[in-house]
């Protein structure tokens, strides 16, 4: 007697489809699981035996094997309790095999056979149609995350003994379907607004200014002058999500195992892991690798408070997502890569005493203890930062003041929108959406600097002595707050304020 059914197994953040086969024999009742399975579902067979017992369905006292091929793929968690007892039960003829061929079904199961919610099902989804499989069968509570992308029938069912009468005809339940209507709301539902923030006009438009291109951003400042509080606005004067992107992020935070009730991540991540944060925690691992969390910050924002505080060898894994805006994760067996295309806004001391260019306190900090405290952080690092702002602290007719209100968050994003549209139409027929991703080729077509702004940038490049990819930063900064003020060419008064922006090359 032999059964078969679809299932699948993540790996990394896409999915494999795997084919569950049951063969019950005569001899000694053995339940065996083969197929490179790890400790949890090795584990099933105690969920599976309870679960069909207490469905009211007789369990097999025969000898029985399971196997998921293909059998070279690590096979995790409780995602296959719910297609291995379907299989067992079709094995002993309480499902059509015919029928049950026909399904992928994941889930886990409970000891009375109730069906929970398990991760990773959009990839898995996203998978099925590559396969020819078009009925997906899966947990209530992964209804909305199956369906949002639209790409296979969903059945939601919340007990076994309902999937096995929907299996054989005996009851007719229709494909879940998804309000495409209710994805995406373009109003930000951020608690943070630019308006409560005193003064810092300067970091306001720094901050402006990379929202609109893309770029990463570093604050400098003494402590209370409110790097932090900018910073944890800035998620909410970025750009709406597009569908694809929100796909994306939704991948990533499904296979963590985050399940969201509305099925899509509808509003850009705004991640902020603490400074002792290993590297493995920012970049991902594991002996089955997982996303970190510069992949959890994936089309929205990761903010490193206390900048110089982290440790230097998780820093330094921040070069290659800044760069190529994916992070591989290699281990002996196989190679990961998850995509990491976040926007990094840090925020540091100016000294270890915070004090240094202070308007009213003295910095007690050594010039050793100042460099040393600077050189945490290593200039190839420092360089691929676009956006370097100095955040001085506020006077106290600054903070008193009650009459002066801050621009708010929505007249803020209103500009950065606009200047993200002029970006999308220039780089339509490419792979790039923002100025910061721009690469040689594209800042020669796009970026082009009249005769007194290239004055300003060469004079700039001699005195600072810049890097080459300190002139591309420069170059792609500027290009965005020309798109700001609606130029389509790059003035003078763009480069100088790019320049401007360049404080940390000047210190560090």
């Amino acid at each position: 007697m032999l059964s078969l059914i679809y299932s699948a197994a993540l790996n990394g953040i896409d999915a494999n489809i795997v084919e569950v086969e049951t063969y019950i024999s005569s001899g000694m009742p053995v339940f065996s699981i083969v197929g490179l399975p790890d400790v949890a579902v090795k584990e099933s067979r105690d969920r599976v035996i309870a679960a069909i017992k207490n469905s009211k369905f007789e369990f097999p006292s025969k000898k029985i094997t399971v196997n998921l091929a293909p059998a070279d793929i690590k096979k995790e968690g409780g995602i296959f309790d719910l297609p291995i007892a379907l299989c067992i039960l079709s094995a002993v003829g309480k499902i059509k095999k015919e029928n049950l061929k026909k399904f992928c079904a994941i889930g886990e199961l409970s000891l009375e056979g109730k069906i929970r919610k398990v991760k990773g099902v959009l990839p898995i989804s996203l998978a099925l149609p590559k396969n020819n499989i078009k009925d997906f069968i899966v947990p209530f509570e992964n209804r909305q995350e199956a369906s949002v992308a639209g790409t296979v029938n969903v059945f939601p069912f919340e007990i076994l003994s309902e999937i096995v009468k929907f299996i054989n005809g005996e009851m007719v339940v229709g494909p879940y379907k998804y309000n495409e209507n209710e994805i995406f709301n373009n109003s930000s539902n951020n608690e943070y607004d630019f308006s409560d923030v005193k003064g810092q006009k300067s970091a306001i438009r720094a901050a402006e200014i990379a929202a609109s291109g893309g770029h990463n951003l570093l604050m400098s400042g003494p402590p209370g002058s409110g790097k932090t509080m900018i910073a944890k606005r800035i998620a909410s004067i970025l750009p709406p999500m597009t569908f694809d992107e929100s796909i994306e992020t939704t991948k990533i935070w499904s296979v963590v195992g985050n399940n969201f009730c509305e099925g899509l991540i509808k509003n850009r991540m705004f991640r902020s892991p603490h400074h002792t944060a290993s590297s493995i925690a920012l970049a991902g691992g594991g002996a089955y690798p997982k996303p970190g969390e510069v992949s959890l910050a994936h089309n929205g924002v990761l903010f490193l408070d206390e900048f110089a505080e982290f440790r230097r060898d998780s820093l330094e894994i921040l070069r290659q997502p800044l760069e190529d805006k994916k992070i591989t994760i290699s281990r002996a067996k196989e190679s990961f890569t998850f995509p990491a295309s976040f926007m990094l806004v840090a925020a540091m001391n100016p000294c270890p005493c915070g004090n240094l260019g202070h308007r009213e306190k003295d910095c007690i900090c050594t010039p050793t203890q100042i460099n040393k405290y600077k050189n945490k952080i290593s200039g190839p690092l420092m360089d691929r930062i676009d956006i370097h702002v100095e955040v001085l602290a506020l006077k106290l007719s600054e903070l008193t003041d009650l009459e002066t209100i801050s621009e708010g968050s929505a007249s803020i994003r209103e500009r950065v929108v606009r200047a993200r549209q002029l970006q999308t139409d220039r780089f339509y027929k490419s792979k790039i959406h923002a100025n910061a991703q721009m690469q040689s080729k594209e800042i020669k077509r796009y970026c082009v600097l009249d005769k007194d702004a290239y004055a300003i940038l060469k004079m700039a490049i001699e005195k600072l002595m810049l890097s080459a990819r300190s002139y591309d930063k420069i170059v792609k900064v500027a290009r965005t707050i020309a798109d700001l003020d609606g130029m389509q060419n790059i003035g003078s008064s763009h480069i100088a304020e790019a320049v401007k922006y360049r404080f940390s090359d000047r210190n560090f």
